[in-house]
């Protein structure tokens, strides 16, 4: 065997080694997440308003996750209506997917606000509490880590199940929170906010409006990275739908935690 053989044979084993390490990885990730989804599913709610006499009864305007001592869901700023008809008996709400197809809808009232984070949290009365989820660590988020986020990406069009996405941190980026308009961005909106900047995660990731409020966690692990805020408009809010930008924004936990720190 000339030596020319021994190095291609060498090689050609080096490679079948490489591909079943590379494969190893990929299906550990894939593994971790699998396990990692029914824990975080069990603590994803939609979050609207609730009148029984209207049609449907329930209005969905986002997702919220639950925190803390289990009566606490937080979500954002933006996803919490400016007022609710206590007259026609309507009332902020949440409802919670069970896993046979039913729904509990529960009341929900605002214990906190931090609207230059775009950050909300609610509370439910009375009932067990649900399992919350574990905030993470966001100092150790870097670029190019994977990550996943789950909600409702286009409310309850496609039937209050919660959906799961993945991406990775594509950048961690200074940039301001638009007033009253948070859910998307687009170029002009980017360019006057950064002189009111702070640093939050760009996503290479497709998320919906409907997934304002969801949790951004660590596949592996479920804790929460961050909150899902924004979608990049590459021209109309119609294109977010039929022309995804696969661009989003996450607000890091750490302004959540502050949020929360004295709720409990």
């Amino acid at each position: 065997m000339t030596a020319t053989h021994s190095v291609f044979r060498a090689c050609r084993h080096l490679g079948v080694l490489v591909c079943a390490a590379a494969l190893c990885i990929v299906f550990s990730a894939h593994a971790g997440l699998v396990e990692t989804v029914p824990q975080v599913r069990a603590s994803v709610v939609a979050i609207g308003t609730y009148q029984r006499t209207r049609s449907p009864a329930f209005q969905f305007s986002g997702t919220g996750f639950v925190v803390g001592s289990g009566f606490l869901i937080a979500t954002n700023a933006h996803v919490i209506p400016d007022a609710v008809s206590e007259e026609r008996l309507e009332y902020l709400a949440v409802v919670m997917p069970g896993d046979d197809g039913e729904r509990t809808v529960r009341p929900v009232k605002l214990v906190a606000k931090d609207r230059d984070h775009d950050l909300a949290v609610l509370r439910f009365e009375g009932g067990a509490p649900l399992p919350s989820l574990t905030l993470g660590d966001t100092t150790k988020a870097s670029e190019g880590q994977n990550v996943a986020f789950m909600g409702f990406p286009i409310g309850g069009v496609l039937g209050m199940t919660p959906v799961t996405h993945t991406g990775i941190i594509s950048a961690i980026t200074p940039i301001g929170i638009p007033q009253g308009n948070s859910r998307d961005l687009n170029p002009a909106l980017v360019r006057r906010l950064a002189s009111d900047a702070f640093h939050v995660y760009q996503l290479d990731a497709t998320a919906y409006p409907g997934n304002s409020g969801s949790p951004l966690f660590d596949p592996d692990s479920g804790a929460v990275l961050g909150v899902l805020n924004m979608v990049f408009v590459k021209s109309t809010k119609e294109s977010v739908l039929s022309n995804p930008s696969g661009i989003s924004y996450a607000i890091p936990v750490r302004y959540l935690r502050k949020l929360i720190e004295h709720l409990d």
